[in-house]
């Protein structure tokens, strides 16, 4: 379905963002991303290969599953995240609130990374990782939704798909990131200095990142559409929590639900891909007798694969703004049927295999992270949108994506079938497929409830006088 650039004003006269801060806030939005991601992520590329060593040292095959479990308990924190920071957003800002997720991320990763080990401390070690992986979740809910509404309400209305893909480019930076210097730490050290203190490194590098983050985001006014709201109706800074989950239940259902389909597809493939595909290769294919691959050798075909998606992504989200946002996210949907179970199978027949597998499902996966990040703040108006798209996107994210890697190592140690990860892959596709089919076309419109947006550069010229004095531009 192609997109139609509305007609100049749209009945309203509209709004004008200089490119140059329109750039500012996208630079905002993606590097607070990378920093956000890298903190999050880093945790799962370490899972497997070292952390359920040194916090599960006594558990054997279940060791893994444990250490996973760590990783989905930041997940039952997501929803409060977003029910705290969400509303929270739609009543003081996107930009203040954006500036204390990072910063409690940043924290709660270096705290992770001062953990005593078991060996040291005990039970109380796993204890403590649980309760920080907790309080990471917690930021996680109120910080990617945040920056989803951020960058879709800075973006021009024709170009939201572009400047959207910037975020998901920040995120897969992050994992990028957070694999590369997992890679690096298990590569270089010996494994006595790795379990000792080397693992500890990712971890504290997550300081400096999160002190940009703040900077580029405490340095930017608030989006367009949120001061349109608030010059309009000043009022709604106090409205209360309750009232603003009545609105959303009451008037826009159909947007949570068709979100939470979007959201569920989309999470659950990347949680597959990039949380537990990295154990999968590394300790449960060897565990059942299968070729897996080393540490360092499963990172880096991860980042290959990364850098890759990196390498199209904000293509994938130019083409959207001119055929539209439902037939990308259809590509990814029907390619998650198609090519789920064959990508799994594919990790199992050697190096080759395994990048192809990996390459599979990294192609599904790109075609939802270069678009989603331009839908899904389209579904909902200024008034309730960060705080509709934290509480949709932590619920479904939580329930069914998070815990999809504890899930699928559980039911692989318990039943030794090997496909669980391709199954899981498959039902997500179908999941993507019913929601693009209820899913209403966006691309190249205005977001509701604010005016349509246009970018300084985007304008003609001004007109200049004979002797190059620039006159104003009738009508603007």
């Amino acid at each position: 379905m192609s997109s139609q650039r509305p007609p100049p004003g749209h009945g309203v006269a509209r709004a004008v963002e200089g490119e140059h801060t329109l750039r500012r806030a996208t630079a905002a939005a993606a590097i607070g991303n990378v920093a956000e991601w890298y903190d999050f992520g880093i945790y799962s590329y370490l899972a497997g290969a070292v952390l359920s060593r040194v916090f599960f040292p006594d558990a054997g095959p279940w060791a893994t599953v444990y250490t996973l479990g760590a990783f989905a308990a930041a997940f039952l924190m997501r929803p409060l995240g977003g029910l705290v920071f969400g509303p929270l957003g739609d009543r003081i800002g996107r930009t203040r609130v954006l500036s204390m997720t990072v910063l409690l991320m940043a924290v709660a990763t270096v705290l992770l990374g001062l953990v005593p080990t078991h060996g040291a401390l005990g039970a109380a070690a796993p204890v403590l990782v649980l309760v920080i992986r907790m309080l990471q979740g917690f930021s996680a809910g109120g910080e990617y939704t945040g920056a989803l509404t951020m960058i879709a309400e800075y973006s021009p209305d024709t170009r939201r798909g572009v400047f959207g893909s910037w975020l998901e480019f920040g995120t897969i930076t992050g994992y990028t990131l957070g694999a590369g210097v997992s890679a690096a730490v298990i590569g270089l050290l010996p494994d006595d200095d790795l379990l000792a203190w080397g693992w500890r490194l990712p971890f504290l590098l997550a300081l400096p990142l999160g002190v940009v983050g703040i900077y580029l985001r405490l340095r930017l006014e608030d989006t367009p559409a949120f001061r349109q709201l608030m010059e309009r109706s000043p009022a709604l800074a106090t409205m209360p929590l309750r009232r603003a989950l009545h609105i959303l239940v009451r008037r826009h259902r159909r947007a949570l639900v068709v979100a939470g389909g979007l959201i569920v597809a989309w999470n659950i493939a990347n949680y597959v891909m990039t949380s537990y595909v990295p154990t999968y290769l590394t300790s449960t294919l060897a565990e059942h007798g299968e070729t897996g691959t080393g540490k360092a050798t499963s990172t880096l075909l991860q980042v290959i694969v990364m850098v890759a998606m990196l390498a199209v992504i904000t293509s994938l989200g130019r083409l959207s703004d001119r055929v539209g946002r439902r037939p990308v996210l259809l590509a990814g949907s029907l390619s998650l049927v198609v090519l789920g179970l064959p990508s799994v199978w594919l990790l199992r027949q050697g190096l080759g295999g395994q990048l192809a597998g990996l390459v599979l499902m990294g192609a599904s996966l790109v075609c939802f992270a270069a678009v989603a990040p331009s839908t899904l703040p389209a579904m909902f108006p200024t008034l309730v949108r960060y705080g509709g798209l934290a509480l949709t996107f932590n619920v479904s994210v939580s329930v069914f994506a998070g815990t999809a890697p504890t899930v699928i190592a559980a039911a692989t140690t318990a039943t030794g079938n090997l496909d669980w990860p391709g199954y899981y892959l498959v039902a997500a596709g179908v999941v993507g497929v019913v929601s693009v089919a209820f899913l209403r076309e966006s691309a190249g419109q205005p977001l509701a409830g604010a005016a349509p947006l246009t970018s300084s550069a985007e304008l003609p010229p001004l007109p200049v006088s004979a002797d190059g004095v620039p006159l104003e531009r009738p009508g603007e």
